[in-house]
């Protein structure tokens, strides 16, 4: 019961976190499940199925959080084309690629990044040039990396989106906006690709794949209705200060995984 009652919270918290700042919610996602599942699930496989499972509510997470943005007229659709097609070619593949990897490199890949993107993000590193001058081979690039890695970590691809578009100039509100739609693709990809790669893996009774089927429907449950409240306050909030709070989130996860 204390179990469920903590996936519920994770849910609660991980959808408003989702709205506010254009994530998946994967980076909260993750951490917490290692802890939750940790008994119950193999440690050679536990990353992958706190991974997997994280993927697979986001799904559902984005959906909720992407419809509340699109109310607010916020999410450049334009750029989400853009990144899309190699997206999720990038996150499949990506899925996929786990099953070479073990627990401590896949914690160790997860936290490196955390740091490193929350040090871009807080320092405000910026290109001289506009997004709109990118050449489309930069923009297929940037798609198959940010879907490989999202779905390596278990991140919706907030983190690297975000990131991407602030960089070449684009508003932080628009950039959390458009992060969140791009998060769709990259979450159904993503969890379909650990579907497939732990089918023949024994990871308990109520899995598919690497996906903790009961773990997936108590976080679904809530975090559904917080993400729209978070998106709702991301509009209100103040941009700068949305952007340092941000990068430090980041740099929080990052350290909590790297002690893990």
């Amino acid at each position: 019961m204390a179990e469920v009652a903590s996936l519920l919270l994770l849910g609660a918290f991980s959808g408003f976190i989702a709205g506010l700042l254009g994530v998946g919610g994967g980076l909260i996602m993750v951490p917490v499940l290692l802890y939750l599942l940790a008994g119950q699930i193999d440690q050679a496989i536990l990353m992958h199925t706190a991974v997997g499972t994280a993927l697979a509510a986001i799904v559902f997470t984005s959906l909720s959080s992407v419809r509340a943005h699109h109310q607010q007229g916020a999410i450049h659709w334009h750029y989400f084309k853009k990144l899309t097609p190699t997206i999720l070619l990038g996150a499949f593949c990506g899925a996929l690629l786990t099953q070479l990897m073990s627990f401590d490199f896949m914690r160790l890949f997860f936290a490196i990044f955390e740091l490193l993107v929350a040090a871009i993000l807080f320092f405000g590193l910026s290109s001289s040039r506009h997004i709109d001058h990118l050449a489309n081979w930069v923009w297929r690039l940037t798609g198959y990396i940010i879907g490989l890695i999202s779905a390596i970590v278990g991140i919706g691809g907030g983190t690297m989106t975000t990131p991407f578009l602030t960089y070449n100039n684009v508003n932080i509100k628009n950039a959390i906006a458009t992060s969140a739609a791009v998060g769709l693709p990259i979450a159904i990809a993503g969890a379909l690709g650990f579907v497939v790669a732990g089918l023949n893996i024994e990871s308990g009774a109520s899995s598919l794949g690497f996906i903790h089927t009961q773990a997936l429907i108590s976080i679904v449950v809530m975090s559904v209705v917080f993400a729209p409240l978070g998106a709702k306050v991301a509009h209100r909030a103040d941009g700068k200060k949305l952007k340092k709070f941000f990068a430090l989130f980041l740099a929080f996860l990052g350290i909590s995984v790297l002690v893990f």
